[in-house]
């Protein structure tokens, strides 16, 4: 048998595996949207496909009943659509400075951003904390979105696309009369579109799944985002299983759409990020 199609087909079948158990959760939680809280605490969550347990209850309830999901749930869009589009043009306009110019101190200030990648959140966060407390930013989404509006993996990921791009695009712009804003807005960000759709999908799901960090800054529940919400519904006085598995279910649906709607500009842009030197 030829080399090329046998690594072809283990890379099939590794693959086909690998799909298979990203799916199994999915498949999981999909089920026990469909039955009654009492069946989860009595089985917990496992594939078993009894149509005679199955109901549209749960979600006749999310759409219905009295409780604060949507509230949560249009938080989280709300806050990802601000962190997200701000996340993407502050680090693209660092990137391109880091691609585009000269200066002192250059290659310095990337490796701290560098630096940074390799430092784990938990690090920071204490520190962080006590600075959000002392400029008075608790409960508020300014100490959500401000401290990721620079984000280094984002700006390390453009500037490696960015430097796969004609500088002579750059200098055509100079020669034609334009600005420095206006070649960056006019002829570079467009450019840059695959890149973007691949980092808003990420930094989408990094921030509509964000939990650690809005709990310990949130405590109004008017304000709570969606992972922050779900969480409220387990207390040591009672848990609402129903609306948590419905509501965790539904939760998967924005950015699953998100996904499919940009695959073909998410996977363009992951892999001219990665081949650029």
């Amino acid at each position: 048998m030829n080399k090329n199609i046998a690594l072809k087909i283990v890379l099939f079948i590794f693959f086909a595996i690998v799909g298979f158990l990203i799916l199994v959760p999915f498949y999981a939680i999909t089920i026990a949207s469909f039955k009654p809280g009492a069946d989860l605490i009595r089985n917990g969550l496992n594939l078993n496909f009894d149509l005679s347990a199955m109901s549209f209850d749960n979600f006749v309830f999310l759409f219905t009943g009295d409780h604060s999901y949507f509230t949560w749930f249009f938080n989280s869009v709300l806050l990802t659509i601000v962190q997200v589009t701000l996340t993407l043009f502050v680090s693209a306009t660092v990137a391109y400075g880091f691609s585009a110019y000269e200066f002192k101190g250059k290659n310095l200030l990337f490796i701290c951003v560098l630096l940074i990648m390799m430092v784990p959140f938990e690090i920071l966060l204490l520190p962080l904390y006590t600075l959000t407390n002392s400029i008075g930013l608790m409960n508020s989404y300014s100490a959500i979105v401000l401290p990721g509006i620079a984000s280094a993996a984002t700006i390390f990921f453009f500037r490696q696309y960015l430097r796969g791009i004609p500088k002579e695009i750059i200098s055509a712009g100079r020669v034609d009369g334009a600005s420095e804003y206006g070649i960056y807005l006019k002829l570079i960000l467009p450019v840059m579109k695959p890149s973007f759709a691949a980092m808003a999908i990420l930094n989408g799901m990094n921030s509509w799944n964000n939990f650690l960090w809005p709990f310990m800054v949130l405590s109004s529940g008017n304000k709570f985002t969606l992972p922050i919400g779900l969480k409220t519904l387990l207390t040591p006085y009672g848990n609402n299983y129903d609306l948590l598995i419905v509501g965790s279910f539904f939760s998967i649906v924005p950015i699953f759409a998100l996904f499919i709607a940009f695959q073909k500009y998410f996977i363009d842009g992951m892999t001219a990020g990665a081949v650029k030197g």
